[in-house]
């Protein structure tokens, strides 16, 4: 039974599982877990009975050599196996130990695990947490499984915990001495395996919880599920368990983010009188779970939360999906990509908005049955931004003369029509030509554009109104009439691992729309470039620099930052703004997406240390790119000089 119904969420996170104890009757021990009476919809269950060494096998010439696994892969079907059945290596496993006999019986036990799990094509196996601060053996030896391993995933189980004075709900389960950071724990890990895309975190979530910029670095990492542990629960008033505020937000937040909840431990709660007992038997004289009431919870938590929005359920499918740029210069659009952009609602009411405030400022009252405006919509599409113009005209009480400059033929085609359909043929003129080549027979009193692109100016916004501008008179208005890129940094395990797939240079230098969603943002945005318009600066360079520093707080922790989220924000008139940028961000548009721009190697920074970036827009005869790179704690390569992977065409 899937934990509930939430409009729209179709993600792993509905689904919770329960870590048991070995035992041989695997059919048995499904059938107890996943009936109806407990309703889990998989099992953490040993794979391989925990008192078996390799090294007795050897000593006792009566053994068989048969390992003494959970039941043979015949007792379950292969769907079972794979669906219901997540493996849990041997707990006693440990690779770094200084004892030579525990140490080899842990390498061949693992493998001999690992193998037969893969054997019954379970899905995942979850692996022990290594034990203190040196796991290379242990790292070395997964490592080395995974370059073999098909599709299963390995979880490394890694408690979540933080012990230094963020902690803020009551006493810590210690960690290694309660000195360790966990994450430094599962990075080292990381490490040492090279970012490998199977390798993947199971957290145990304790009684205690780190700080909320702590705990925020999990997100952008590679957390396929969360055990929670029995004793981390509260009791209500009625005696039920619960879960303290901090705990609750934790666990939406893991539901958000496609998490997995897998229930631990012994049941610590005495439910009161008149409850059925934990493991008596209901109505039906079935007998009840031990945790159902602890599930029951769960999905008390999981149903509660709000139906995902409209947007966000049209934007599932792009989710850390990794696209590439729109090069509207170099191509001509195709319909639905334009049909995609028109849909976007919230985009032209801002602009007709902006129209509005232009042409309310620029002919008063008295003369508005007299002054006739010139518009022209650079870069018209299918007419979308000609529509709002003659609508703010129409609110406004204005009149207006329109011309449409559009340089794909294929969309002129649909121009016409519209302009046909509509009516529009006295005041509307269409002009099939690129901007920048386009003879106007009169200058503009307002020149109106939606060339902006993720990071502002990379659809080459500058470029085309720089070229445009020849034709809006001195005293004319640009909408929009300005713009600011921004950018932060962030962990994003799954868009590394996805760039890294390509195996080259290439794809590191390349900038991605895409967007965000499994990501921890490091640090507040900061502003890197502004453009205006029109531009009358005697320097009319379009290329920029800047340096950038970026600080995390120390409660955080260290943290991996695996390149940075680029964002913008425009003034299209006055106080009529539009953009992504996470602290101002337009509700209810989707037009754009964040850009990422990759680091070839990621950079781990320390707690309270300073992150300094370095970010160029670059100009040449035939094309625009960027270059970036980071300068501290430790340099990286320039990405993308010369705009050898990269570029937008001119």
């Amino acid at each position: 039974m899937v934990l509930g119904e939430r409009l729209g969420d179709k993600s792993d996170s509905r689904f919770c599982g329960v870590e048991t104890e070995f035992q041989e009757d695997m059919p048995q021990l499904l059938s107890f877990n996943l009936s109806s009476s407990a309703a889990f919809d998989f099992v953490v269950a040993p794979v391989m009975d925990p008192t078996y060494r390799p090294s007795l096998m050897v000593n006792d010439r009566n053994r068989s050599g048969v390992l003494p696994v959970a039941g043979s892969d015949l007792v379950l079907s292969p769907a079972q196996w794979s669906s219901h059945v997540v493996g849990k290596l041997s707990s006693w496993i440990d690779l770094d130990s200084e004892d030579k006999i525990l140490r080899l019986d842990s390498e061949i036990t693992l493998k001999q695990e690992i193998a037969w799990a893969s054997h019954l094509s379970l899905q995942a196996c979850l692996l022990p947490t290594p034990r203190g601060a040196s796991c290379a053996n242990y790292a070395r030896c997964v490592n080395q499984i995974l370059q073999g391993l098909n599709n299963m995933q390995l979880w490394l189980r890694i408690p979540l915990e933080k012990t230094d004075d963020d902690a803020m709900d009551g006493t810590h389960d210690d960690l290694n001495g309660g000195q360790t950071d966990s994450w430094e724990l599962w990075n080292s890990f990381r490490l040492l395996c090279e970012h490998h895309s199977q390798l993947f975190i199971a957290l145990d979530v304790l009684s205690s919880l780190p700080s909320a910029n702590s705990l925020g670095r999990w997100f952008g990492e590679p957390v396929r599920a969360a055990i929670i542990h029995t004793n981390s629960f509260l009791t209500n008033a009625r005696g039920h368990p619960c879960l303290s505020k901090r705990h609750q937000k934790l666990l939406t937040a893991f539901f958000n983010h496609s998490i997995q909840m897998v229930l631990s431990g012994k049941p610590v709660h005495s439910l009161p009188k008149g409850s059925l007992e934990l493991g008596s038997n209901d109505a039906d004289g079935i007998q009840r779970h031990p945790l159902r009431s602890y599930l029951d919870y769960v999905g008390y938590l999981y149903q509660r939360m709000d139906p995902l929005p409209e947007q966000e359920r049209f934007e599932l499918g792009y989710r850390d999906f990794l696209q590439s740029p729109l090069q509207p210069l170099m191509d001509n659009l195709e319909a639905q990509t334009y049909e995609t952009f028109e849909k976007d609602t919230m985009k032209y009411i801002q602009y007709q908005r902006a129209v509005c405030k232009a042409l309310l400022d620029r002919v008063p009252d008295e003369k508005a049955s007299i002054v006739t405006t010139v518009l022209m919509v650079v870069g018209a599409g299918r007419g979308p931004l000609v529509r709002a113009s003659l609508q703010a005209a129409e609110e406004t009480g204005r009149k207006l003369k329109v011309y449409a400059v559009e340089k794909n033929p294929n969309a002129v085609v649909t121009l016409h029509s519209l302009v046909k359909l509509e009516g529009w043929e006295n005041i509307v003129t269409i002009v099939s030509c690129d901007m920048r080549q386009w003879d106007a027979p009169e200058k503009a009193d307002i020149l109106v554009s939606e060339l902006l692109g993720s990071f502002g100016d990379n659809e080459l916004s500058p470029e085309c109104l720089d070229g445009a501008q020849r034709f809006l008179k001195q005293d004319g208005i640009s909408i929009p009439s300005s713009y600011t890129s921004f950018i932060q940094p962030v962990t994003t395990s799954k868009l590394y691992n996805d760039v890294k797939l390509h195996k080259d240079l290439v794809h590191f230098e390349t900038a991605y729309v895409v967007k965000l969603h499994n990501v921890a943002r490091l640090a507040p945005c900061k502003p890197v470039f502004t453009f205006t318009h029109p531009n009358y600066s005697t320097e009319k360079s379009n290329q920029r620099y800047k340096k950038l520093q970026f600080e995390t707080l120390s409660d955080t922790g260290s943290a991996m930052v695996h390149g940075f989220a680029g964002y913008f924000d425009a003034t299209l008139y006055k106080d009529v703004h539009l953009g992504i940028e996470p602290s101002t961000a337009t509700p209810n548009m989707f037009s754009w997406f964040a850009i990422f721009f990759p680091l070839r190697t990621p950079v781990c920074i320390q707690p309270g240390s300073t992150l300094e970036v370095h970010f160029w827009r670059c100009c040449g005869a035939t094309k625009v790119w960027y270059e970036w790179c980071v300068t501290s704690p430790t340099p990286s390569p320039i990405h993308n000089s010369n705009g050898r992977s990269y570029w937008v065409g001119l």
